[in-house]
């Protein structure tokens, strides 16, 4: 039976060869460290769970929501006022099963076939996937390690961006790890401005920021809602990543787009699990605070601990991520993906899957305890293949 031609566009999951070899190694009894893919390991708050569970003993939560409940799009409108102070209504809210599914509807709402949409390289392959299901084309404008792996709008090139409909930027950035410098987003406005681009913001991170530093939102700049919108998630801050729950916020017409094309796809988001985002926006966020901080301790028993060894990974600044320069004797991120996981059962993502500009890399993901990490590390010690000429 032929299929339709838009399966083409993805290729074999890289996670998928990688997986195969891990199940082999943990066959064999041996000891598999894997820090592969960003799923925290944190339990999510009891007040979030409890929510969800209460909701789901009543009979009418399990019919179509149909649309957000007014609760939670005000729950999202005062979370944005009192952790952001951003100034939001909630005719500018809407609920998504995770930026997953968000970056591909709205993607699908902005963009025809001929649409030219920018991605930053390396990037969250979601929005490669999101704009190739639009039928528009992706363009790529690099992050570069000499420019802290920030946007440099100033250097994409005037006829690219004069074609362009949107742009995607992600900060704090997976995989690279970087946050927004002062002027970052600042200089993003105004070139969207210059050049009528539209720009989709991912702020998965915000809560997961290291050294002192405190996470915003790209609305929280003067202009931003005037050019774009953002995508809100809670799996990351709440541990809640399987619930599936996200927001796109921001400019009102680029929301009612996703909302239309939303509203030919589902029915709303279970009732049960808004009622959960709800408890997550309304509650305490000591525990947020309290996390991030171990995710720093976990950066920094990483970055530090590779450093003692002789691998020199720079501390990420932001993120639930670690980018590393592969050895000087490798020559592809996959092939040392593949060494490391075979020689010393560390588990992580080749840099090529995130973009031509992710080659050279690997992605670790801050989801073994210290303690878990300092074996792995020692283990990568061991195995010698950081000395091999």
């Amino acid at each position: 039976m032929p299929l339709s031609k838009r399966l083409d566009l993805f290729g074999e999951e890289i996670f998928a060869s990688l997986n195969e070899k891990k199940k082999s190694l943990e066959k064999e009894g041996r000891s598999v460290y894997n820090m592969s893919i960003g799923t925290p390991d944190f339990a999510p708050p009891k007040h979030i769970v409890d929510a969800l569970t209460e909701s789901a003993k009543d009979p009418a939560s399990w019919k179509y929501s149909l649309q957000d409940l007014p609760e939670l799009k005000q729950a999202v409108v005062d979370y944005y006022r009192r952790r952001y102070g951003v100034s939001l209504s909630p005719d500018e809210v809407m609920s998504c099963y995770g930026t997953q599914e968000g970056v591909g509807h709205v993607c699908m709402a902005l963009c025809d076939e001929g649409d030219t949409v920018l991605l930053p390289d390396p990037c969250y392959p979601v929005f490669r996937a999101g704009v190739q299901l639009s039928g528009a084309a992706c363009a790529w404008y690099p992050l570069k390690k000499e420019n802290g792996f920030l946007p440099d709008p100033d250097a994409i090139p005037e006829e690219t961006a004069r074609k362009a409909k949107a742009i995607f930027v992600s900060l704090p950035a997976n995989p690279v790890g970087s946050v927004a410098a002062p002027d970052t987003y600042e200089k993003l406005i105004a070139w969207a401005r210059k050049y009528d681009v539209i720009i989709i913001h991912d702020n998965a991170y915000s809560d997961i920021i290291y050294d002192g530093n405190h996470g915003g939102s790209f609305l929280a700049h003067e202009g931003a809602k005037e050019v774009g919108a953002e995508f809100f998630s809670l799996s990351k801050s709440f541990n809640v990543t399987g619930a599936r729950i996200s927001f796109l916020v921001g400019r009102r017409d680029i929301v009612d787009a996703s909302k239309l094309l939303r509203s030919q796809i589902d029915f709303g988001m279970f009732i049960p699990i808004q009622k959960a985002a709800v408890a997550a926006l309304t509650g305490p966020l000591d525990s947020v605070k309290a996390q991030c901080r171990l995710y720093e301790e976990r950066r920094n028993a990483l970055c530090g601990g590779a450093r003692r060894i002789g691998w020199d990974i720079p501390d990420a600044k932001g993120s639930m991520f670690v980018w590393a320069p592969i050895p000087a004797h490798y020559q592809s991120s996959m092939a040392f993906c593949m060494d490391l996981l075979e020689r010393a059962g560390v588990l992580c993502t080749p840099g090529a899957s995130f973009g031509p500009h992710g080659e050279g890399y690997v992605r670790f993901a801050l989801v073994l305890p210290p303690e878990k990490i300092a074996q792995a590390l020692a283990a990568i010690e061991n195995s010698g293949i950081l000395k091999e000429a």
